[in-house]
């Protein structure tokens, strides 16, 4: 009967992840802000058959290694359709976190301990959300996830050299993922302080055997197999952009982002407000087990001493940078759950438990079902807002019937599973929002959200024989173009781009248009003549055919005001 039981948790939990978060799979393009970037990066590396250096548009792209854009590339090789392959890495890099965390918990302590580990990372939104979405940051956890596998094996369960290699190897591979992979070896910290002070259950690191360098060594061998062929192509090219691009992403894009960032600045304590609202529900657990941490604490049991320790070295680690963002944490949470899932089946049987989870799924559902209500049958203005602010183009109705079906389910879940079950409700009404909002919401939302309804409009409008030229573009818009455009940079100056576009212009002036952000319209362009598509994205996007340009060649144009940012990276 045991094994049954364990079966069937096995068999639900597998279904469950694989149908939440992959709900919505190949029914939606990549949205910004990353998103069409990545993928778009992919496709032309797909097209183009130049994999070593990324390039957006006609410049290289030098924010971010290349690993996460190789494997959306291969994915779309493979199968053929960018909806579908722009999510693969993300949701099969998300499956394998899950079972580490599940392999891991029941190494270190017994099963129930990782599979509970498993449920409450699976459940916790930030996990949920990012793996869903098709961002490096899902990657880069499997990777440091997997590192502090290998290296916990080898000094909690070992010794085991073969995953002490392991591990320093997959922190390799996160390096060319986001070049922050190292921070599971932040786990490292914690053990060398219980080995010196003689905690119980953790062996010695064995720094003296030769092969235990053999790690490090090990690390850079991914590393290498990447910046040895760009490196030996750059020194051997004359092209400057080439060596700005090695510089960029060597230097500038690591060491310099974190020492001296330019954007995502945030107080110290900002990680601490992230982890309150985003790591629901699992740190809700925490008030019910802190005494049982403190006294594995005293007991000197250096399993959670690692596990608790490297989540507050990697907070540490991102929280000393100005610039933050809430998914730098991100390869903190699996270390965290798997920190609380030995005390778990414990906390879930308390009435309190069971009542704090009953009540947060009813507040969940209540909040969604009354702002379902509200956009389904309020005052029109409120819809009329939603598409200036945000181009939804009158699908507001149905996004908030969308709502309201969450907001119903999660009252079913609460009805089927009573209070008795609270945790069993709350973790189905998470389950019915995500499988709502893949199948319903991000269909519904597409157009506007991915830019496909209006580069639709802008091909409508030119007809299919025109040719259509770029200026202060975004990446979604060259991602669902339907034609061959023009480019003219991607990160130069605005004006500079419209100067070169309007000469290209010149050349044909019956059938090249522009397709220009409103913010970059020098005051020479007539308006009146030219065509406003609407608004996408929170910009407003304008055709521009030569009848309506009044700018004299040479004219120097009007800088452009600053646009919105949406940059995630």
């Amino acid at each position: 009967m045991l094994k049954t039981a364990e079966s069937r948790e096995r068999w639900l939990f597998w279904l469950l992840a694989v149908l939440v978060l992959g709900a919505g799979l190949g029914l939606r393009d990549p949205w910004p802000a990353d998103e069409p970037r990545f993928a778009l990066v992919a496709r032309q590396m797909v097209e183009s058959g130049q994999w070593l250096f990324p390039m957006r548009g006609d410049e290289l792209y030098a924010d971010k290694p290349p690993l996460f854009m190789w494997l959306q590339a291969a994915a779309l090789a493979l199968v053929g359709n960018l909806r579908i392959a722009f999510l693969l890495p993300s949701l099969l890099a998300s499956l394998g976190t899950l079972w580490l965390v599940r392999d891991l918990g029941a190494r270190l302590y017994e099963r129930r301990a990782g599979t509970h580990a498993g449920w409450a990372l699976l459940f916790t939104v930030a996990f949920t959300f990012q793996a869903r979405r098709a961002q490096i940051d899902p990657l880069l956890v499997f990777w440091t996830t997997l590192s502090a596998y290998g290296l916990l094996r080898h000094l909690l369960r070992g010794p085991d050299l073969p995953m002490w290699w392991l591990g320093w190897f997959a922190a390799g591979m996160g390096v060319i993922t986001k070049g922050v992979g190292v921070v599971a070896l932040l786990v490292l910290i914690p053990a060398a302080f219980a080995i010196a002070r003689g905690w119980q259950g953790i062996g010695p690191m064995g720094w003296r055997r030769p092969a235990t360098w053999l790690g490090p060594l090990v690390l850079l061998l991914p590393v290498a197999l990447w910046v040895g062929p760009m490196l030996w192509t750059v020194a051997h090219s004359q092209d400057p952009a080439l060596h700005a691009y090695a510089d960029d992403i060597l230097l500038r894009q690591t060491a310099k982002r974190y020492a001296d960032p330019w954007h995502h600045r945030q107080p110290a304590w900002y990680f601490v407000e992230v982890m309150l609202t985003q790591w629901i529900p699992a740190w809700l657990a925490v008030p019910f087990l802190w005494r049982d941490w403190r006294d594995a604490l005293r007991a000197k049991d250096a399993r959670l001493l690692v596990l608790l320790g490297g989540v507050v070295a990697i907070l540490l680690f991102f929280s000393l940078s100005a610039g933050k963002r809430e998914v730098y944490i991100l390869p903190a949470l699996p270390l965290f759950c798997l920190a609380l899932g030995p005390w778990l089946p414990q906390v879930v049987e308390r009435v309190a438990a069971r009542r704090l989870a009953f009540a947060l799924a009813a507040l969940l559902s209540a909040v969604l079902g009354i702002a379902g209500a509200m956009v389904a049958f309020g005052h029109p203005s409120f819809e009329q807002r939603l598409d200036d602010i945000r181009g939804f183009a009158g699908s507001g109705d149905a996004l908030g019937w969308a709502l309201l079906a969450i907001g119903a389910w999660g009252g079913a879940m609460l009805l089927f599973f009573g209070l008795r079950r609270g945790v069993a409700a709350l973790l189905g009404t998470f389950a019915g929002l995500w499988l709502i909002a893949g199948l319903a919401m991000q269909p519904l939302l597409n157009d506007a959200s991915s830019a496909r309804g209006l580069m639709r409009r802008a091909g409508a409008t030119i007809g299919d024989d025109a040719e259509l030229g770029f200026v202060a573009w975004k990446e979604q818009n060259l991602l669902m173009a339907d034609r061959a455009v023009r480019t003219f940079g991607f990160k130069r100056d605005a004006a500079l781009q419209l100067r070169d576009a309007l000469d290209w212009q010149r050349a044909a002036p019956a059938t090249r248009w522009l397709m220009v952000e409103a913010n970059a319209l020098a005051p020479c362009i007539d308006r009146s003549v030219s065509v406003d598509l609407g608004i996408s994205n929170r910009r407003d996007w304008w055709l521009v055919p030569a009848r309506a340009v009044r700018c004299a060649p040479g004219e120097a144009l009007t800088p452009p005001a600053s646009a919105p940012e949406e940059d995630g990276t």
